[in-house]
């Protein structure tokens, strides 16, 4: 049943939505081994989040994913020149590209599919570019309202202005909408805006965090979103 307090829910995308990892670790050079690509994979998405990080805390404004994305692996190659001599100009360029394809976890269509049925407004709210987050919807098959990207709204989240511009571009209350992310940045900051904070727990993302800790943060910690529009209606 719909929470009638509740009117749209924002989703976080990479990680929260889409496995970014299995779609990584096809891209890079496969004479790799799986679990050296899969180490490979998490440093250099923990290094584009250090970037970002440290973007914000400069107040510079958000820059092309794509760039960010070439020079953290460019930066991570340097950290394991062992492997270097793979990548070559073409083979950076798509493993960068691949970003842009990557798919849904399994769950996540029905679970869209029932927040949208339930009357909820759903719509992304990442970082990235906007050609990114159309490419994404286009490999994943999910359907949002609208999205809102950091290029969009000229800010990264979890900058306070980010979460305060978007809800009032839909002209939703805090009070009235939900921030469900796998990343800890992103519920707390949607909690300090006034956000209902459903945590969806993956294995590939806030690795270094105490998921203890974090159950204790949010109004739901969740292994998946299956029962996300169960939950969301008991808000």
């Amino acid at each position: 049943m719909a929470n009638t307090k509740i009117k749209a829910v924002f989703f976080d995308f990479m990680g929260t939505c889409l496995d970014w990892h299995s779609g990584a670790i096809k891209v890079l050079p496969q004479s790799i081994a799986e679990s050296e690509r899969s180490k490979l994979a998490l440093e250099w998405r923990h290094d584009y989040f250090d970037v970002n990080t440290a973007r914000l805390a400069a107040n510079e404004p958000p820059e092309n994913i794509d760039l960010t994305l070439l020079k953290t692996l460019n930066a991570l190659l340097e950290k394991h020149l062992e492997y270097k001599h793979l990548f070559d100009d073409r083979t950076k360029h798509q493993c960068v590209v691949a970003w842009h394809s990557m798919p849904a976890w399994p769950e996540v269509p029905q679970a869209i599919e029932k927040l949208k049925a339930s009357g909820y407004e759903v719509f992304v709210f990442a970082n990235g570019t906007t050609r990114l987050q159309l490419d994404l919807c286009k490999s994943s098959g999910l359907r949002f309202n609208m999205l809102f990207s950091s290029e969009l709204l000229g800010v990264y989240k979890p900058a306070p202005k980010s979460y305060s511009k978007t809800l009032e571009l839909v002209n939703v209350k805090p009070e009235e909408s939900v921030m469900v992310a796998a990343h800890t940045s992103d519920v707390r900051g949607g909690r300090e805006a006034g956000m209902k904070t459903v945590y969806i727990h993956r294995w590939t993302d806030d690795i270094n965090e105490d998921m203890e800790v974090i159950k204790k943060e949010n109004d739901f910690f969740l292994e998946d979103m299956t029962s996300l529009a169960e939950v969301i209606g008991r808000l």
